[in-house]
């Protein structure tokens, strides 16, 4: 999920419902967490690649290697 659909979800959110303040923190924070899980996965998995296919993405392997070891917070 890239960082515009979140904004826009969180939008439509606040937009169409009337949300606590305790509900929209529960909302980011949801929407944090998710950011983070699909950041370590996809992470993951990149290092998992071979040469074709990291060709056929715009990376080479040592590209690969310095995105697959960045933390999970980090952007």
């Amino acid at each position: 999920m890239t960082h515009a659909t979140q904004s826009a979800q969180l939008a439509y959110l606040g937009n169409k419902t009337s949300l606590t303040p305790a509900a929209l923190v529960a909302v980011r924070v949801a929407v944090l967490l998710t950011q983070w899980a699909e950041r370590r996965r996809t992470r993951n998995q990149l290092s998992h690649l071979d040469d074709h296919l990291l060709r056929d993405i715009g990376l080479d392997r040592l590209a690969a290697r310095k995105e697959a070891r960045l933390k999970f917070w980090q952007v």
